[in-house]
């Protein structure tokens, strides 16, 4: 039983009931539940950076080989897309033109001219009264005419004696032709241009020249500098050898080439059949990428040349160079650097230009076509949609049929081939996709459509 006195026993040590104490009621403000929320988002943001640290720490670690697989990939495509543009577009830049039409030099024939000694220019100095003082004799003449012909005096002495000792035309222009002084040649070509300008001055007199250069000299002076005239494709020429190249003597010999033409209306110098071959000559000169400081000079050559022949002889002469430049060009870009070379704008250089292109255009399709039209039709059959279709080709027969067609204006009576040459315009211009990448087809479209658009605003 229970011992009631126990429990009213208040003074015991031990209390038989302890109740637990009351807790105080927190009163939690505004501010401290906004605190506590910025705080939390605190740590959220800065657990979430954690773990993205973490994850990029882990890509890095577990992804260097693939990344460096990704790199070898890309590498790889790259130089395969580059090999590929290579090969579909790099034919286009190799298309240079240029031909080698000069080999191996020869060695220049003598200078010296014993006869010169006997000239009469030189034997009226030596009986001049001054003579006693200046002491001129036979052994110091030749120094005597250089200082004459370099002082541009020997051509006014021989035009006011009206008369050119074959020693003196034969001494001057050697040295213009093979001196390698460059006054002396310089000034025996000045000295030649004068005495042939002089026939064309009314009020000077008449010149007698004992001794002209002949086609035949000018055609040895280029075979001693190496010009290679029987070379039937000069695209095959070796141009290893040290002493390949034009001499010096080309300046000159093309400026005595340009006034010899000019005096056709007082002398007629060559031949029909030099003058023509003397044409091709000239034109092959543009081919030379070495000469391409004197296309100013050759041009105005070449303008004096095609002025040279009479009307009844240009009309014959004209096809017969141009078949046999188409004959030795080979068909590529060099054939059309002949026509543009062709450049004047009279009737006569115009007329040329169209049959030198079309004649080169007849040798491309090996003369196999008879007439204009069938050479038109053979244009018009080409189909541009074929994958094996050689654009560069036909960009050279789309050059050459403008400059045939349209440097020398079709007539009326020719409607056949204006709508012929539209229609090939329309295939190069509509027919080849502008995604197709091959070298030249862009070129090919584009040329067409510009030409097509001519065609339709006349």
């Amino acid at each position: 039983m229970m011992d009631f006195d126990s429990l009213l026993d208040f003074e015991s040590d031990e209390p038989v009931l302890n109740p637990p104490p009351k807790k105080r009621k927190k009163v939690i403000g505004l501010d401290d539940l906004l605190t506590d929320f910025y705080k939390e988002e605190g740590k959220l943001v800065e657990k979430a950076k954690a773990r993205k640290a973490k994850a990029k720490a882990r890509r890095n670690n577990d992804s260097d080989e693939e990344d460096e697989h990704r790199e070898a990939s890309l590498s790889q495509l790259v130089d395969t897309c580059e090999n590929q543009i290579i090969e579909i577009g790099g034919k286009e830049d190799s298309f240079l033109w240029g031909i080698c039409v000069f080999g191996d030099q020869r060695t220049p024939p003598p200078l010296a001219f014993p006869e010169l000694k006997s000239c009469t220019v030189l034997q009226s100095f030596m009986k001049n009264k001054l003579n006693s003082e200046f002491e001129i004799c036979t052994d110091n003449g030749d120094t005597l005419l250089e200082g004459l012909l370099v002082n541009g005096w020997l051509s006014k002495v021989v035009l006011a004696r009206g008369h050119v000792e074959k020693s003196v035309a034969m001494w001057t222009f050697n040295l213009m032709a093979y001196s390698s002084n460059e006054e002396l040649r310089t000034s025996a070509c000045d000295f030649w241009c004068a005495i042939l300008s002089s026939k064309n001055e009314v009020d000077l007199l008449h010149v007698k020249i004992d001794w002209f250069p002949s086609y035949s000299e000018l055609k040895l002076a280029l075979e001693n500098y190496g010009f290679l005239f029987n070379s039937s494709n000069m695209e095959y020429v070796d141009s290893s050898s040290g002493h390949q190249g034009p001499a010096q003597n080309i300046r000159a010999w093309i400026k005595y080439a340009t006034t010899s033409c000019q005096v056709r209306s007082k002398t007629a110098i060559y031949l029909t059949s030099e003058a023509e071959e003397l044409m091709e000559v000239i034109i092959y000169l543009f081919l030379d990428r070495q000469l391409q400081g004197l296309f100013v000079l050759l041009h105005e050559c070449l303008q004096a040349a095609i002025s040279y022949f009479t009307d009844n002889e240009w009309e014959s002469s004209c096809e017969k160079i141009a078949k046999s430049l188409a004959r030795r060009i080979p068909k590529d870009v060099n054939c059309l650097r002949i026509v543009e070379c062709i450049s004047g704008a009279n009737s006569r250089s115009k007329l040329f230009r169209s049959v030198v292109a079309y004649q080169i255009l007849h040798g491309c399709f090996d003369y196999k076509a008879q007439d204009e039209v069938e050479i038109l039709n053979l244009l018009v059959s080409i189909n541009v949609k074929d994958k094996n279709c050689d654009f560069f080709k036909v960009y050279v027969y789309l050059v050459l049929t403008e400059n045939w067609l349209l440097s020398n204006q079709l007539s009326e009576d020719k409607q056949v081939l204006n709508e012929m040459w539209r229609l090939y315009l329309r295939n190069c211009s509509c027919l080849i996709a502008s995604t197709d990448l091959r070298s030249f087809a862009s070129k090919v479209r584009n040329k067409a459509a510009y030409l097509l658009q001519g065609t339709i605003t006349q």
